[in-house]
């Protein structure tokens, strides 16, 4: 049985192209495919929670347009509870114009909308629904009033709170003191601790600096190197499985979905992390955010091959 998860986020449409590199500035590439598919990290990652298996409600702002009410009919096609979800009269929902290359890395611009208005008192009032909810899971494409709210609300609640610090921020050390978890990648460990990643023993030095800021648990992800967990300063390196990449775009999310369910049904951190490798290395070999996200029995399998 696993916990209720509240994921607080970021709702968007991204629009894809693929293409054979990231343009330079100044730069045309021709050629390439396109393709348009809800994303957000919030959002990618209420939606892998629940095709993990995970019971999740998401908490997010859309304008009233057909981008917001496309994204909110398919979470509700996704098993994901809606009603959280606020719209905003006044400004568009949130795009991402997303570039991937020929060898699965991406760049992506994003303009928020009505994400950049979800607000403290519209979290709080979500949340005072869910007495029942165990676990906060959140990102950084909301305002920080706005994240560093639903994490005090959430530990005051006895709730866990999981924090991927997505995209980087200088003002989360100001919070790590209500992180149960934190996730960042290599350049966001980077800019966190101060200590530059080439390596897992670098890797482990960059959560060491993490932890000794105050957060109990702190993973670095690796990429194809998998990732580094410093579980109340006991270190482990969690490797992935080896795949061909094709988009690495919302691995990240998957990753952090993948994790947060695992943890609501009391699995050792470990085995979480493992778990949330293998997720994350199954969407890196499909095109697009949540088209990418796996469903639990294709996990499930993978582990077992």
């Amino acid at each position: 049985m696993s916990s209720k998860i509240i994921v607080v986020g970021s709702m968007n449409m991204d629009m894809v192209v693929k293409t054979s590199h990231i343009p330079q500035p100044g730069e045309t590439v021709l050629g390439g495919s396109f393709l348009m598919n809800p994303g957000g990290k919030g959002a990618n990652q209420a939606v892998a929670v629940a095709r993990l298996g995970g019971d999740v409600t998401f908490i997010g702002k859309i304008g009233d347009d057909i981008f917001g009410k496309q994204s909110s009919q398919l979470f509700d096609e996704e098993g994901v509870d809606t009603n959280g979800i606020l719209a905003d009269d006044h400004s568009p929902s949130g795009i991402a114009l997303i570039t991937v290359d020929e060898r699965g890395e991406n760049s992506i611009v994003v303009a928020p909308g009505a994400n950049a208005h979800l607000e403290p008192n519209d979290v709080e009032e979500v949340l005072d629904k869910y007495p029942d909810g165990k676990i906060l899971l959140v990102q950084l494409e909301i305002p920080m009033r706005t994240v560093e709210h639903a994490a005090r609300l959430a530990r005051s609640r006895g709730m866990q709170v999981i924090l991927n610090p997505a995209p980087a921020n200088s003002l989360v050390p100001s919070m790590f003191n209500l992180i149960d978890i934190i996730t960042p990648n290599v350049h966001e460990a980077e800019m966190l601790s101060g200590v530059r990643i080439v390596d897992v023993p670098s890797a482990r030095q960059a959560a060491e600096s993490i932890h000794q800021q105050g957060v109990k648990h702190v993973i670095v992800t690796l990429g194809k190197e998998g990732a580094a967990l410093l579980e109340e300063g006991v270190f482990y390196h969690i490797p992935a499985p080896s795949v061909e990449t094709v988009d690495t775009t919302a691995a990240g999310d998957v990753f952090n979905g993948a994790l947060a369910v695992a943890v609501s049904e009391g699995r050792a951190l470990t085995d979480a992390v493992s778990f949330a490798c293998q997720a994350a290395s199954i969407a890196v070999t499909r095109m697009g955010a949540q088209s990418s996200i796996p469903f639990r029995n294709e996990v499930l399998l993978s582990n077992m091959t």
